[in-house]
């Protein structure tokens, strides 16, 4: 079965840092991107970053550019979100979702971040809350 467990999620300060996981099983990082999406209290669910390894895709939007980083590890079966510098604003649920690689080796980072229906399996999402 393909399943996506996000953990990580917790009560930060703003200008602190959290790393959240996606440990994946059913499928493997050769044949499928990893893409996490917030959902901030009462707004849309907002892509925030999406990678594929294999084919050395990157993607991040504006709003956290430089502040948050992705990264895959093959050998743990787990994606990850570092997140620093973190702003109220970056409060919200926590999603990471699988996207086939090849999709994200055609189309661009903002077709990527907002073209959720191309994701085709989610995790459960994690809680991040961020107090000023």
């Amino acid at each position: 079965e393909v399943q996506l467990q996000a953990s990580g999620g917790g009560l930060v300060q703003a200008g602190g840092s959290l790393r959240l996981s996606c440990t994946i099983s059913g499928f493997t990082f050769d044949d499928f991107g990893i893409g996490w999406v917030r959902q901030a209290p009462g707004k849309e669910r907002e892509g925030l970053s999406c990678t594929s390894k294999n084919a050395g895709i990157v993607h991040y939007a504006e709003s956290v550019k430089g502040r948050f980083t992705i990264s895959t590890d093959n050998a743990k079966n787990t994606a990850y979100l570092q997140m620093d510098s973190l702003k109220p604003e970056d409060t919200g649920v926590y999603y990471c979702a699988r996207i086939p690689a090849k999709y994200l080796e055609l189309i661009t980072a903002n077709q990527a971040l907002n073209g959720l229906s191309l994701y085709d399996a989610w995790g459960q999402g994690t809680l991040v809350t961020v107090s000023s």
